[in-house]
């Protein structure tokens, strides 16, 4: 699962679009990052977006003369965060068309000659280095795993992380678990069913029930303390550690 973007060393671009009927979940997966909406929410996840800053920003050390990788790099900024720290070069790889305008972006604020853009999966592009010194990239998905990029990020970091003093940003991640009960949300998402313009679509509500839903959740609707279910170090986990299953206690 990458996003991704340019022309990689020397080879020439894939060819022709793939017909409908032989287009897979990934390519449609892929798709949705070329659209720019769903870049400009994420640029604008300020928590998100200058958390990677001050972890990059004030690790300048760890970047300085060092060859980075970008995985899943979308419009650019991790990239540009790394090259502005004094990285030695980054190689930023994305899936999907956004990288045009990423290749633009760099071009306009005077990295062309410290960051390279590749197009294409991680698992089937070449670099054009033998190893990289640093691993970045946003690969959280929703809940943490869900359409996360952490198995490509895996891959990447088995094929060109250096074995010795290797980095990866973030290096580490934990899911937490904790339960909730809100009035509002239950009326809107849940008992909605009951009534839709005079009808009994009650049915619905067991599959409303066991769906998960992402939203913002007021603190003060959280019921229990919030327990971590998974720990993942990201230097060494597998992909089978992505599947799991975890005892816990709700107080």
């Amino acid at each position: 699962n990458t996003k991704a973007a340019s022309a990689a060393a020397g080879e020439e671009p894939s060819s022709a679009p793939k017909e409908a009927d032989e287009r897979t979940s990934q390519d449609y997966y892929f798709d949705s990052y070329s659209h720019h909406a769903i870049h400009e929410e994420m640029l604008k996840d300020h928590v998100r977006t200058q958390t990677y800053q001050m972890a990059i920003t004030q690790n300048a050390h760890l970047f300085r003369d060092k060859v980075v990788l970008d995985v899943g790099c979308g419009t650019g900024i991790l990239s540009l965060f790394c090259a502005q720290v004094g990285a030695k070069h980054v190689y930023a790889v994305d899936c999907s068309s956004i990288l045009q305008q990423a290749k633009k972006i760099v071009d306009r604020n005077g990295f062309s000659d410290k960051i390279t853009l590749i197009q294409g999966k991680i698992e089937e592009i070449n670099l054009p280095v033998d190893t990289v010194d640093i691993i970045v990239s946003e690969w959280m998905g929703y809940f943490l795993l869900y359409e996360s990029m952490l198995d490509t990020v895996i891959f990447a970091r088995d094929k060109w992380l250096v074995k010795e003093n290797g980095i990866i940003f973030p290096d580490k991640a934990v899911m937490y678990l904790s339960a909730m009960e809100d009035e509002n949300v239950r009326r809107e998402r849940i008992d909605f069913w009951d009534d839709v313009y005079g009808f009994d679509m009650s049915p619905i509500k067991e599959i409303a029930l066991r769906e998960p839903v992402v939203d913002v959740v007021d603190p003060k609707a959280l019921v229990t303390d919030a327990v971590p279910i998974l720990h993942l170090d990201i230097l060494t986990c597998t992909k089978e550690d992505l599947a799991f299953t975890a005892d816990f206690k709700l107080q």
